[in-house]
């Protein structure tokens, strides 16, 4: 949720940032507007008590007659004021609801653009491989070799599932424990999150406003979650945390769950855009100051797990249209994918700044003794789209797929066949 104070201080400022992000500028004049009504207010609800205070002082010393008017009189200054309360607390509720409508603000070195279209190649790394055959893409070559069973699951769940089978079902939870093992050495604290979630939780972390039609949700109004970032968020809500235990960096593993609502015809070939998943997220607490820094470095990290299992990247500069609602920069890693003869999105990694905390209040202790509230960063460390690059690029004349070197002590197989 973005800081009142903010758009009190720099309503122009708060408007560029939400017209760049594609939002709805009128809600900014809306929110001034009330919330110059309720500070109003608010003011002549805090003279009424004041006057409340003094009369209250002064009945004590008087006698007779006079004491009866006063009491009089703060009888109905008391009716003044709980006359006025309750539309106090409801425009208050009111300026919350719209506060939670705006979007956080893209930071100044975010590039400007309304949609994916203005998404900038930053870099690229890796060479591509080199094949003297055709390469296949992970859907052929999965069933050439029995790893995955579309129909299957479509029978049984419907379109967008898959059972992964024998060695593939390997070397995913092979993935995932070498990219635990990787993390756990940089710092990052296990974890095994709820993946059902109350509304205020996937309302904080930002899913609720624009994407609610890409969550499911339970007949007990509970939310799956849709990536574990949501419920990583709520671990410290409503905590106040000292700034010397900071960064707290933690991954989180999880099932996954999106209904894809908006990609209807898109992507629908293979395990790239599945309503339920497996993915191994990165989740940072930190400092506002440290936020730049600590982004920087879940990149780095995302990096060099892929260079470690030898996939060519690209790494794409998101611009401000394309931001997702709670994120005020963002990177992806885009793996290529040989049988498709394209990058593929594999890694998003965001900076929400201190927006996700404020909302839940998750705050710190500074040195010096004040409190604020804390920036959060998440980052995908593995999902399950890595392994179609595996599958894709390693594919050999002869149909087997060797497994990157990192991964056989996890494996035990060196080759797929």
């Amino acid at each position: 949720m973005i800081d009142i104070q903010l758009i009190r201080d720099e309503e122009d400022l708060v408007k560029t940032g939400v017209v760049n992000k594609g939002g709805d500028v009128e809600l900014v004049d809306d929110i001034k507007k009330l919330d110059k009504e309720k500070r109003r207010l608010q003011v002549e609800i805090e003279a009424f008590q004041a006057n409340l205070n003094a009369i209250s002082k002064e009945i004590s010393k008087q006698f007779g007659q006079k004491k009866l008017d006063l009491i009089k009189e703060a009888s109905q200054i008391s009716a003044e004021i709980e006359k006025h309360r309750p539309k106090l607390l409801e425009m208050e509720s009111d300026l919350d609801s719209l506060l939670k409508k705006v979007p956080n603000l893209p930071l100044s070195d975010v590039i400007k653009g309304g949609s994916d279209k203005d998404n900038k190649v930053w870099y690229k790394k890796g060479k591509l491989p080199e094949f003297s055959f055709t390469p296949k893409d992970h859907v052929d070559l999965a069933k050439q070799l029995d790893l995955i069973d579309f129909e299957a699951a479509a029978r049984a769940s419907g379109s967008r599932f898959a059972y992964l089978k024998g060695q593939l079902t390997i070397l995913e939870i092979s993935l995932m424990r070498y990219g635990m093992d990787f993390l756990i050495s940089k710092g990052f604290v296990p974890i095994i999150p709820p993946v059902l979630m109350s509304g205020q939780v996937m309302e904080a972390a930002g899913y609720l406003i624009n994407n609610e039609d890409e969550i499911y949700k339970t007949q007990d109004d509970l939310y799956l979650a849709g990536t574990s970032e949501q419920p990583l968020l709520a671990l410290h809500a409503g905590q106040i945390i000292p700034e010397e235990n900071l960064p707290l960096r933690y991954m989180g593993i999880s099932s996954c769950f999106r209904r894809e609502a908006g990609s209807y015809g898109k992507d629908v070939r293979g395990i790239l855009r599945m309503h339920q998943f497996q993915k191994l997220e990165m989740f940072v607490f930190t400092t506002p100051d440290k936020a730049e820094e600590d982004h920087k470095h879940l990149l780095a990290l995302a990096e060099e797990l892929m260079e470690k299992l030898e996939i060519p990247y690209q790494v794409i500069n998101i611009c401000s249209g394309d931001l997702n609602f709670s994120a005020a920069k963002k990177w992806d890693i885009e793996a290529w994918m040989a049988g498709q003869g394209q990058y593929r999105e594999t890694h998003s990694l965001s900076n929400c700044t201190d927006f996700q905390a404020r909302s839940l209040n998750i705050r710190y202790k500074r040195t010096d003794g004040k409190i604020d509230y804390l920036a959060t960063l998440n980052g995908t460390a593995f999902s399950e789209r890595p392994l179609i690059s595996i599958l894709e690029n390693n594919q050999q004349a002869d149909g087997s797929i060797l497994i990157p070197k990192v991964l056989v002590p996890y494996t035990g197989f060196k080759v797929i066949k």
